[in-house]
């Protein structure tokens, strides 16, 4: 097994047995009927436990494709592959402040406006820079998600997130 292959495999073992701990941790919560504080903890077990098996598969499917193909299947051109793209720090450092920046102002201004904001300027930093910024359709996603996610927390699920400037709602 190659050297990719016993990371991915080492992960995914890694994955699935921080799942089955966690999920142990999950059903220890005192629970009550239907929603409630033990519900979110048992899906994210159980999502973790997904990915962990799918991670699992993963490395073994690499391994049956790399073994399938041959340096004679190969095109000529494969010695020219394009590099993957690299994720600049600065993009990093622009998300680490946009987070800051919104935590920060998350209580004064509240959530439907800076979830808003946020999105719409983290969408503009995670545009590629050979992309055209289409700033009209990041403005309008941004808008639409943060008052469905608002309206979904005060309606649905009865929980109040900050309104902030908007406290009149």
């Amino acid at each position: 097994m190659s050297t990719p292959n016993k990371k991915e495999l080492i992960t995914g073992v890694a994955m699935l047995g921080a799942s089955i701990a966690y999920t142990v941790m999950a059903y220890r919560l005192p629970g009550h009927e239907g929603v409630d504080a033990a519900t979110a903890p048992v899906l994210l077990a159980g999502l973790l436990s997904l990915l962990g098996v799918m991670q699992l598969f993963g490395a073994f499917g690499n391994k049956a494709q790399a073994a399938a193909e041959t340096p004679s299947e190969l095109p000529d051109d494969s010695a020219e592959k394009a590099a993957p793209e690299i994720i600049e720090p600065k993009t990093v450092l622009k998300t680490l402040g946009l987070i800051l920046g919104y935590m920060a102002l998350l209580g004064p201004v509240g959530f439907p406006i800076m979830t808003a904001v946020y999105l719409y300027l983290q969408f503009i930093v995670l545009t590629p820079m050979n992309h055209k910024v289409r700033h009209p359709t990041y403005a309008l996603i941004a808008v639409i998600s943060s008052a469905v996610i608002y309206l979904l927390f005060r309606e649905a699920f009865d929980l109040m997130l900050p309104p902030g400037l908007l406290n009149f709602l």
